[in-house]
């Protein structure tokens, strides 16, 4: 990728059947957060758009489902390899409209673009079982088969990362795709379908449709017999309408849906780690991330300096747009900012106090990083997902109360545990009801571990092997013998 110019291209907006082509609804503009300037103008697919995308998968799933796992698995390699080599300017286009920091964007493209190598190795290992029945005279053999047609609906807080965390598994299962990219941030998708077009997926078998009519588009596809895969990324409000519509026709269904995440502090925890992991769980993506860390549990015993020490970094934390080099940038909107404005002034309303709090631009969707103390048991911003670069703390003292009220949620997403004691924090692990738990580390992501939730945070795993178990059926054969 030479340089972005092509990409913003709004001819470059959708990709069908390996035809690039302009949207029946037009086209939308792509504005920068931390400005608010418009950046590209993108092709607006309609709903003949969508099924024009699921009839190019559909005539491509056979030969891509029957070409051999060692080619499909090469082809994913250089898609990882040519990320990597595009990694500055992908970076500079997930900053440009997401307006993370370019640090947190130039790790977001490697860990995205581990997903391909990840599944460029699983793609060969294809596995089956054989047995004998019990009452004699057949054998079982057991087998795997692509599920199909997959619609993948990925969300603006990751563009990389959240697509290729699902379009890699689906290719090494042998299924085709269709993306549907979040309207905010398409530019990132544009570019990495491109990039997977270079190391040789044939025509048809990721077809790329940015819209602004995500109901409609989705809609479509789930309505479509031939659609037999929905994965989706978002929060728990739109997973529940899909899944509604994915039970018409019974859709084989992922979903990775919002998060609630507790970060823990027992008494013997290490503060300079517990600090540490706090700045990661909080403030990776300037808190704008599914499993941020949502509400903090503080032993009373060392509260005062827990808070003293997270409030001095917090403090220190530079805000402002990605090409400034400051740490924290942007929300995705304006209305994120009033909803974040909004659970603040409630909270400090209702008796809590800001302990601290960064300096941020009066210009663009920026949000001060803070930190709030005394937050009252029932306020919403512990209830809700907060999704922004605030952190409130509440302190403990009872264990058992303590895991009453961290799991009191809907959601069980993700959650942090910092106790001086291995055994301890395991033991603590064990009873939170949440999919993931980072012991003693402020980041559980990882493209070879299971990612997923439980309650209302999701159905499935995306990463390590369950990955790509989520595009595959299982299928055996009876053989009398």
């Amino acid at each position: 990728m030479s340089d972005l110019i092509d990409v913003l291209d709004p001819s470059r907006g959708l990709l069908i059947g390996g035809e690039r082509r302009r949207g029946g609804s037009g086209r939308f503009d792509v504005q920068d957060p931390a400005s608010g300037r418009v950046v590209a103008s993108v092709a607006d697919a309609d709903v003949a758009d969508a099924t024009a995308a699921v009839d190019a998968a559909a005539a491509a799933f056979d030969g891509w489902a029957a070409l051999a796992p060692r080619a499909r698995s090469e082809i994913l390699a250089r898609t990882h390899a040519l990320m990597l080599r595009d990694a500055d300017d992908l970076a500079t286009l997930i900053a440009l409209e997401n307006g993370k920091s370019l640090s947190d964007a130039r790790g977001e493209v490697v860990y995205a673009a581990e997903f391909f190598r990840w599944f460029a190795e699983e793609a060969v290992r294809t596995g089956g079982d054989f047995g004998s029945s019990p009452a004699g005279g057949t054998r079982t053999i057991v087998t795997h088969r692509p599920v199909g047609v997959a619609a993948l609906v990925t969300p603006w807080n990751f563009p990389a990362a959240m697509a290729t965390r699902k379009i890699a598994p689906a290719l090494a299962a042998g299924c085709t795709v269709v993306l549907k990219p979040a309207a905010e941030t398409p530019l990132t998708a544009i570019a990495v379908v491109r990039l997977l077009a270079e190391a040789g997926v044939p025509d048809g078998v990721v077809n790329l449709v940015p819209t602004t009519d995500a109901g409609g588009v989705v809609g479509t596809w789930l309505a479509d017999p031939r659609v037999r895969k929905i994965s989706f990324t978002g929060s728990t409000r739109v997973g529940q309408l899909l899944l509604k519509q994915a039970a018409d026709r019974v859709v084989n269904a992922s979903m990775e849906l919002g998060g609630n995440a507790p970060f823990v502090v027992t008494a013997g925890a290490d503060l300079d780690a517990a600090v540490d992991g706090a700045m990661i769980a909080k403030f990776r993506g300037g808190g704008q991330a599914c499993t941020a860390a949502n509400r903090f549990f503080v032993h009373a015993s060392v509260a005062d300096e827990f808070v003293a020490r997270f409030a001095a970094r917090v403090s220190a934390l530079t805000v402002g747009p990605s090409d400034t080099g400051a740490e924290i940038g942007p929300l995705i909107s304006a209305a994120a900012v009033t909803k974040i404005t909004t659970l603040v002034d409630d909270a400090i309303g209702a008796g809590a106090r800001v302990a601290a709090s960064a300096p941020a631009p009066s210009t663009g969707w920026f949000y001060a990083p803070t930190v709030l103390t005394d937050v009252p048991a029932d306020a919403a911003i512990l209830g809700e997902e907060i999704f922004g670069p605030v952190a409130p703390i509440v302190t403990w003292t009872d264990e058992d109360d303590l895991l009453r009220r961290v799991n009191a949620t809907e959601a069980g997403l993700a959650a942090y545990v910092y106790a001086g004691d291995l055994g301890h924090a395991l033991r603590l692990a064990e009873r939170i009801d949440a999919g993931m738990v980072g012991v003693n580390r402020g980041l559980v992501s990882d493209p070879a571990a299971p990612f997923g939730g439980t309650k209302q945070s999701g159905l499935g795993r995306e990463g390590a092997r369950a990955g790509i178990e989520e595009f595959r059926e299982t299928q055996y054969f009876s053989v009398a013998w």
